[in-house]
């Protein structure tokens, strides 16, 4: 009886790849529903204005125009403001004042998407606005006299919290003490993710049950499901969340927008289904952003490189709502892995968050809660470090890495890092790329007066939110969740509380439970995204699938082999503590010819249960993880500046990964390219830009830019693995560290291709415009 080769670290096709490269996937605006109305959106136009008057009558003449909906009908209803994740509240509709450039003003519903467009534009005629002085500068907004954001709150500032983390006095000390310090103020401009697919839902309230389905573009439909509940006052047994196929989400499809409790609420007020699918430019202006944290690092060091202290003073411009993504007992995220790869004896890092009038938001845009900026602050400061030592980059790193033997490694602010080996990891990176004959090769251009440049990235990443006992999202513990069912045929049903966007779950959950039970690949069926079929689980984002569902799974998996174990000594008419499980059959230890497989237990299990077992092979596993997964990489990019242009040409990049057992290798190489894709567009494209009256100066993809095949480089990948020694496999998480650690890289290679000329730092986006001025002042024609 042959062994079922082992389904873990197999290069399988993506299971769910056919449906979409046939245009046959599922999403949103797929969805048509009979009678269904579809809903409009009227937004502001000013970034700080009082609303005077909105007249509805000529939108409501709009033929086809069915409902308008106003912030006064929703506050009589107790529904003008609604919670956000991070503990503030958020206007559903303007009332009183607009606070953003796109904030949602009133809702038209109508019997087209045309007619609603038609009565969008008729309201937005008939709303009459008084501008208010703007402040979209967060420095400016903590000045006394700064104009206030925020009218609804006690508090009568800008300023909305301070969070800090260390030993400050300790830290002081190792400063005044040090032999070297350096100084860097980094500006991580507001990005966003924006995904292929805008965001949208179908509220669809069902008088006669008084039961509401909401198809949704979630990358959490259960934690959607709970605040509305919470918003809308329905019973949360009566809601039912559906997410279908997601074009994309990287964050962005985490909060609750007001889109959805206005289609809600007019789908309960009219008892019809409506339908709201925002545009790109809805997307860009109003929908989460990401980043925008203003940051100053220090860094206190002794003459031969190894490094004292860190000390981190941060200001975050959250917009006119704190809408981040974060968990509820860390208003500033995970930034506090701001320490990096390094052993650094003493920390303290603060952070400040503050309105404007600008969008809200903040969420985790392919990054795990802050970890982006946090990751790029350390890896340019140590470059910097590196400048004023007159030391190599990697020297430098190779100097202060944690070494492999201090793990489990407590880090200066607090965590546990679990697993990694920094320096071997940075070693094949360069061993790739041939670093040193790069280094040979620089100077020899220089010498010719050509502008080449090396960066080099050492990232660590924290990510799997959980565990419970630290991490929570509005009081829900961030666990995660997944039930398998085992038909009696062998074949496997396996559902999860994750939602995938992109990620392959459908593949690499199927090879987790296949591995587990020694079953093939093409036997196992996973489905997610309906909350009324999946177990509760807290969704997709922070690259916690792996970590907390991917766990949750193998649990789950190892659950169903333990009563398979059961099953099979009454098969095998064996004591159960004498039969072994060998990777896809059951036999007797010192027996190998008395066994039965995995199917044949199956089967048992409905038709030939043991005495006192219940009949069945079905289970749930709610997986609390013991601590975060901390994924780390060496990422060395090599770029080549044209002098008369400013352009950047990025010439090649290495990047070699940790993500502990890999699970696809075809999937993490995907992960990677995809990740470090954006990451170069952050580095050298993009920004969300407003002016001084607060317009968003970025609404569209000709002035927020994306990358393209012609622009995006040839990746090249590698990995090392140091397994996490508490997750159930090994694993680690991939889906952001691209995303986290290329920045750095990318801007590292291109100040070191100007550092001879004195230049230490340039903020992102490092445009060709932006090199070229850097040129001149420097002389270089």
């Amino acid at each position: 009886m042959a062994v079922a080769e082992r389904a873990l670290g197999q290069r399988i096709k993506r299971k769910e790849d056919p449906r979409f490269i046939q245009g046959a996937g599922r999403y949103l605006d797929d969805i048509v529903l009979p009678r269904m109305l579809y809903m409009g959106i009227v937004r502001s136009p000013y970034a700080h204005a009082r609303i005077r008057s909105i007249r509805k009558e000529a939108a409501l003449a709009v033929p086809g125009v069915v409902a308008v909906i106003t912030g006064e009908d929703l506050d009589k209803a107790g529904l003008a403001w609604m919670p956000t994740l991070a503990g503030d509240r958020q206007m559903v509709l303007a009332v009183g004042k607009v606070l953003f450039q796109g904030q949602e003003v009133a809702a038209v519903v109508a019997e087209t998407r045309e007619a609603a467009f038609d009565g969008v534009h008729a309201l937005a005629q008939e709303v009459e606005y008084e501008p208010l002085p703007v402040v979209v500068d967060p420095f400016k907004a903590l000045e006394p006299g700064a104009p206030l954001v925020r009218e609804d709150r006690e508090q009568k500032t800008n300023h909305i919290w301070h969070w800090e983390v260390g030993d400050r006095d300790r830290t002081e000390r190792a400063f005044a003490e040090a032999e070297v310090v350096v100084r860097q103020q980094v500006y991580f401009p507001r990005v966003h993710p924006a995904p292929l697919e805008p965001c949208g839902c179908i509220a669809d309230y069902h008088k006669p049950t008084g039961r509401l389905t909401l198809y949704v573009t979630s990358q959490a439909p259960h934690a959607h499901r709970t605040l509305l509940a919470l918003v809308s006052g329905l019973p949360e047994h009566k809601i039912r969340v559906i997410s279908p196929d997601v074009g994309g989400g990287f964050g962005n499809k985490v909060p609750v927008y007001p889109g959805y409790v206005c289609a809600v609420v007019a789908s309960l007020q009219l008892g019809r289904p409506v339908k709201w699918v925002e545009t790109r430019t809805e997307n860009l202006q109003s929908t989460s952003f990401a980043r925008d944290y203003h940051m100053t690092c220090e860094i206190a060091a002794d003459r031969d490189g190894r490094v004292k202290a860190l000390r981190v003073k941060t200001v975050a411009d959250h917009g006119a709502f704190d809408a981040a993504a974060d968990p509820s007992k860390f208003p500033a995220g995970l930034f506090s892995i701001v320490t990096g790869s390094y052993d650094f004896p003493t920390a303290f890092a603060e952070v400040d968050g503050v309105y404007t009038n600008k969008a809200p938001g903040g969420v985790a845009y392919r990054c795990s809660f802050r970890v982006t900026e946090a990751s790029y602050l350390i890896e340019r400061t140590m470059d910097v470090l590196a400048d004023e030592l007159g030391m190599d980059p990697v020297e430098l790193r190779m100097k202060n890495f944690i070494p492999p033997e201090k793990f489990p490694y407590r880090s200066a602010l607090g965590w546990t890092y679990d697993s990694g080996n920094y320096a071997a990891t940075l070693k094949k990176a360069m061993d790739l790329i041939g670093y040193w004959d790069l280094r040979r090769e620089q100077e020899e251009r220089r010498r010719r007066g050509e502008l080449m440049g090396i960066g080099v990235s050492t990232f660590t990443e924290i990510v799997g939110a959980g565990p419970g006992h630290t991490f929570d999202i509005a009081g829900i513990k961030m666990f995660d969740s997944c039930e398998i069912r085992v038909h009696p045929t062998g074949k496997v049903l396996v559902r999860t509380g994750v939602r995938h966007q992109g990620q392959g779950h459908e593949t690499t959950f199927a090879q987790i439970v296949a591995d587990e039970l020694g079953i093939p690949v093409d036997d196992v069926l996973v489905e997610e995204g309906d909350t009324d079929t999946a177990p509760y689980g807290l969704g997709t984002y922070a690259s916690r699938s792996t970590p907390t569902a991917g766990g949750a799974t193998a649990m789950a998996a190892r659950r169903i082999r333990d009563k398979a174990r059961k099953i099979a000594a009454h098969l095998l008419e064996a004591a159960e503590e004498d039969v072994v499980w060998d990777n896809g059959r059951f036999h007797v230890a010192g027996a190998p010819g008395r066994a039965v497989t995995f199917q044949e237990v199956a089967l048992a299990a409905y038709t030939n249960p043991p005495p006192g077992v219940e009949p069945g092979l079905e289970t749930v596993y709610y997986y609390d993880p013991p601590n975060l997964t901390f994924p780390n990489g060496a990422y060395i990019c090599v770029v080549d500046i044209d002098k008369g242009t400013g352009e950047v040409k990025v010439r090649r990049f290495v990047a070699v990964d940790d993500c502990g057992t890999v699970i696809n290798p075809l999937v993490v190489e995907g992960q990677v390219h995809g990740g470090l894709t954006e990451g170069f567009g952050i580095a050298f494209m993009q920004e969300i830009v407003y002016d001084e009256n607060g317009n968003n100066l970025s609404s569209d993809f000709s002035s927020y830019l994306i990358p393209t095949a012609m622009e995006t480089p040839v990746w090249e990948t590698d990995r090392t693995v140091t397994p996490s020694p508490h997750h159930p496999i090994g694993a680690k998480g991939v889906g952001e560290s691209p995303n986290v650690g290329s920045p750095a890289a990318f801007v590292n290679a291109v100040v070191d291709a100007l550092s001879h000329l004195g230049v230490r730092h340039i903020d992102m986006p490092i445009t060709p415009w932006k090199v070229w001025k850097i040129l001149r002042e420097h002389g270089i024609e």
